[in-house]
């Protein structure tokens, strides 16, 4: 059984009132996937894949779409839209070598930033690697952004700088420690 096979549907109320629907991703999602990634601003790709990026590696889509184990998890925030729907942030971990730990990314659309839609997808991972009996969870994120690092420590994310590059932080979360809400 697959991650998109037990992952259920999430319908969220946002900060500033706006709607959206989180759920697994599907191979079916290609289309809108390009889209929502052509719709980021230039800062927000090179928040999410700190490098200049100007379309969607071809390697990132397909692991994207197509899940490789049973453990990895990818979710997107989906609206309606008149052609269908616009996917407008996109949340996964995936397993990292030893099975214990899993490596997170986040990206949500400009216009999106802000109400709440990060926090409620990565809170979404987080449950959904506990569950699955990951033990910790840790992502890479630029030490300029601080709106993610601040969302970090919120949810109890450790934060310290790389050792291989002080222009990153790694963020991790014991999986095993009592869950933690979010503080102001």
């Amino acid at each position: 059984m697959t991650e998109a096979m037990v992952f259920q549907p999430i319908e969220a109320t946002l900060r500033d009132g706006r709607r959206v629907r989180i759920r697994a991703i599907r191979p079916d999602d290609r289309d809108e996937v390009v889209q929502a990634f052509d719709r980021l601003s230039r800062e927000s790709r090179y928040t999410r894949f700190m490098a200049p990026v100007l379309q969607v590696p071809a390697q990132v889509l397909e692991r994207t779409l197509h899940l490789q184990d049973v453990h990895e998890l990818g979710l997107v925030a989906e609206i309606d839209a008149p052609d269908g729907i616009d996917i407008v942030a996109g949340a996964r971990y995936y397993v990292l070598p030893g099975g214990e730990r899993c490596e997170f990314a986040v990206t949500v659309a400009d216009s999106w930033q802000g109400a709440g839609l990060a926090s409620r997808l990565l809170r979404a991972l987080i449950q959904g690697a506990g569950v699955r009996g990951l033990k910790r969870m840790e992502g890479f994120v630029l030490a300029e952004n601080d709106r993610m690092l601040a969302l970090a420590r919120r949810l109890g994310f450790t934060v310290q700088t790389d050792p291989h590059d002080a222009t990153v932080m790694i963020v991790r979360l014991d999986l095993t420690a009592p869950v933690q809400t979010d503080r102001p």
